[in-house]
């Protein structure tokens, strides 16, 4: 009790708004996973599947309800990053994978292999760990002081050298390595992403003044937020898909889950300085809990496609043959994506 009541004497009132919002965009985005696969497959029940190229799912009012969700969690995810810091808001979207899981066991009869309870476990401990070490949110008064942030010297190098590789990646790399080495792709992505969280983060400050009266669309800096968000938003969905098209999911997902989060606290410690007035201790306690929620991580996705008994083979192979029936492909133990 008197470790939660020193929690609530320390905590900013703008780090429990992004907190409240960043859980209730875990769970938006956690259920919409499940409304949006109940969608695919009623509507796959009646004409051709969407992994054998079909769209009939654009017809089944379950998946659009299923889009809708996670729009709406999208947009609390937005606005979590204009009150609490990344390094709070960010590891949190790990508890979309629990709420994901949980519910594909209750509703899908998908079954949580133990190892799977253990990982979810490992991330509500991790994500506790972070809340309750956070750091304060930066009070900010104007985007212009965002702006003054993001072109110090050492944002300024850092924003350099990703462009650089990311660049190097593009035109280098990509088009040798992309079909057989999974980093490249990842790689873009999580680079590119670490940019964008952080000008996500400046529209919604942005957005947030204006809203309580202070008008911040006047600024070109808003504008210019506005615009890097969007072509780093793009270049993000472009390299996402490709990677998702050549590599399995279960693969991709925690990988890219690894390289996006630490880059965007890397990046949010330089521009935002999220550690300044931390100690040691603090700052130690923030990362340990941060690898718990990287294990937790990979725990839940290295075993959902197993299960429990003695019959583990016969589980494996009907799991498998389940992903090929529902989905057009495999997503078992293969780095490659296997098409049927």
């Amino acid at each position: 009790m008197a470790v939660v009541q020193k929690w609530r004497e320390g905590m900013s009132s703008d780090n429990v708004k992004g907190l409240v919002l960043a859980l209730s965009s875990s769970l938006f985005i956690g259920a919409s996973f499940i409304v949006k696969k109940k969608g695919l497959k009623k509507a796959g029940a009646s004409g051709i599947r969407a992994g054998v190229g079909g769209y009939s799912y654009l017809l089944e009012p379950l998946w659009w309800a299923g889009m809708i969700t996670m729009v709406v969690g999208e947009i609390a995810n937005f606005a979590a990053y204009a009150f609490a810091p990344a390094i709070l808001v960010t590891p949190l979207g790990a508890l979309s994978i629990i709420i994901s899981a949980v519910l594909a066991h209750i509703i899908l009869r998908e079954r949580l292999h133990t190892f799977g309870i253990l990982g979810c476990i490992l991330c509500v401990v991790g994500s506790t760990t972070i809340v309750l070490h956070a750091p304060q949110e930066r009070q900010i008064e104007s985007v212009t002081e965002v702006w003054d942030l993001a072109t110090e010297p050492g944002f300024l190098f850092y924003a350099a050298l990703v462009l650089t590789a990311v660049f190097i990646l593009i035109y280098q790399f990509v088009p040798q390595y992309g079909q057989t080495h999974i980093m490249v792709y990842i790689g873009v992505c999580s680079l590119v992403g670490s940019i964008s969280v952080m000008s996500v983060k400046a529209l919604g400050i942005a957005l947030k003044l204006t809203f309580s009266g202070t008008n911040q669309l006047v600024y070109p800096q808003t504008w210019a937020f506005t615009l890097v968000v969007i072509t780093c938003v793009l270049t993000q969905m472009n390299y996402l898909n490709k990677a998702l098209d050549t590599f399995n999911t279960a693969v991709v997902s925690p990988i890219y889950y690894v390289m996006f989060t630490s880059l965007t606290i890397l990046a949010s410690v330089i521009m935002f300085k999220d550690w300044d007035g931390q100690s040691p201790t603090q700052i130690l306690t923030e990362m340990c809990g941060f690898v718990t929620i990287l294990s937790g991580t990979f725990l839940l996705h290295k075993t959902k496609d197993m299960a429990d008994g003695p019959g583990l083979s016969t589980s494996l192979s009907m799991r498998s043959l389940k992903h090929e029936e529902d989905d057009g492909f495999s997503e078992g133990i293969p780095l490659k994506r296997q098409d049927t």
